[in-house]
């Protein structure tokens, strides 16, 4: 297959939301074609928007021609990526979780990367087919390439050293479980967000010690807020923006982003260019600018008959303070009480996530502020209808 060596399309993919390439740059600008790839462990059945600025680059490499392949981590899943993990070990999945997971991964990424492309498809694979037969024997070969050093000195488990936490064996081999998949698959190039750069890097040394061969490791940047640097998609702060939310849900919580993070969420996120991105801030006010921000990442995976009505929607809940038409009804168990109804239906994401929105007075039952213990309580049974809120954005009807 040719290779589209376009400098301008090449520029726009080596520089926008790119935070490092490693050894360079260089292999990218050439006719040669690729093999690359994206692994990504399937842990939960949501992908969040910082999931799918990887997605939307890879499609762009495909555009060009160059080889992609997708691979579902269902075996280093049901290891758990210690990444990020700072307390404690990630919960172990079955093999059935991780394929369910998988299952809702692949509709929801179908919006930015042509999978199924007659001409150039996208590779599904999963490393679970060569991660699974390998004998104890390889594993010590492998890990002979590594030192116990090189492997503790990652930050979280140097803080779990520290403070007296568990670190166990299985998470010390995460590193080279994720480097054998470039081994695996011989591939040129992998792409991966920073907090992965260091298993990325195991790939890079197992790739040129086993088949002396050069790994590009393509490092994207993270979602974070430019002034406080918090993850833009914290489930457990309540901001992350998920691929499988509805368009009004989805509308509504890129409204409700931080305006300085506009200009990543503009870049990463959509497919405007940057020229079409610079007029965009510089001509319209944040509130319009968020506005269009919103409408145009909802369009890409819902339509842009649904960001309209999501549109809609919001100029009605917020602008005019209405409550929606369209809120979903729930017959609410006698038992259940606020906290349940909110985690239930998702409107909370846990429990303490609940508490701490209503300690906030974030939670009215019609319009009326609910406190801890009102919340804690039985709702009883339900006689008339009454409207539950959480923040702006969300709205059931308890019938």
């Amino acid at each position: 297959m040719n290779i589209n060596t376009d400098p301008a399309k090449i520029e726009d993919i080596l520089t926008r939301s790119v935070e490092e390439i490693l050894p360079s740059k260089d292999e990218f600008r050439t006719a040669l074609r690729l093999r690359i790839y994206i692994g990504t462990d399937a842990t939960g059945s949501s992908l969040h928007l910082g999931h799918a600025t990887n997605y939307m680059i890879l499609e762009k490499l495909r555009q060009l021609g160059h080889e992609v392949i997708f691979l579902i981590g269902d075996f280093t899943s049901r290891i758990g990526d210690p990444t990020d993990k700072n307390d404690s070990a990630r919960k172990q999945l079955t093999r059935e979780e991780v394929i369910e997971n998988t299952t809702t991964w692949l509709k929801q990424v179908v919006p930015v990367i042509d999978i199924n492309n007659a001409e150039n498809p996208v590779v599904l694979k999963y490393n679970h087919d060569w991660l699974a037969a390998l004998t104890f024997e390889d594993i010590i070969n492998l890990s002979s390439n590594f030192t116990v050093q090189q492997m503790i000195e990652r930050d979280m488990f140097q803080k779990r050293i520290a403070s007296g936490k568990p670190l166990y064996m299985h998470e010390l081999f995460y590193p080279l479980m994720q480097g054998y998949d470039s081994v695996a698959m011989d591939v040129d190039v992998e792409m991966c967000g920073t907090d992965q750069k260091f298993n990325a890097l195991a790939g890079r040394t197992l790739l040129r010690k086993l088949k002396d061969k050069e790994k590009f490791v393509f490092i994207t940047r993270l979602l974070e807020n430019p002034i406080s640097g918090e993850k833009m998609m914290s489930k457990s702060l309540g901001t992350g923006v998920f691929l499988d939310f509805d368009a009004n849900r989805m509308y509504g919580a890129l409204m409700a982003q931080a305006d300085e993070n506009m200009r990543q969420l503009f870049e990463d996120c959509t497919w405007l260019t940057i020229p079409e991105i610079d007029n965009l801030m510089s001509e319209l006010g944040p509130r319009d600018a968020k506005m269009r921000l919103a409408f145009t990442i909802t369009e890409i995976y819902h339509g842009s008959e649904a960001a309209k009505v999501a549109e809609e929607a919001f100029v009605k809940t917020f602008q005019n303070k209405e409550v929606p038409d369209d809120i979903p009804e729930l017959h609410p168990d006698p038992e259940s009480t606020i906290i349940d109804i909110l985690v239930e239906t998702n409107i909370a994401t846990s429990k303490s996530d609940a508490r701490r929105a209503i300690e906030q007075g974030a939670v009215k039952l019609d319009g009326r502020k609910v406190d801890i213990l009102e919340a804690d309580r039985p709702l009883g049974a339900i006689t008339t209808k009454v409207i539950l809120q959480k923040g702006k954005r969300h709205f059931i009807a308890l019938i």
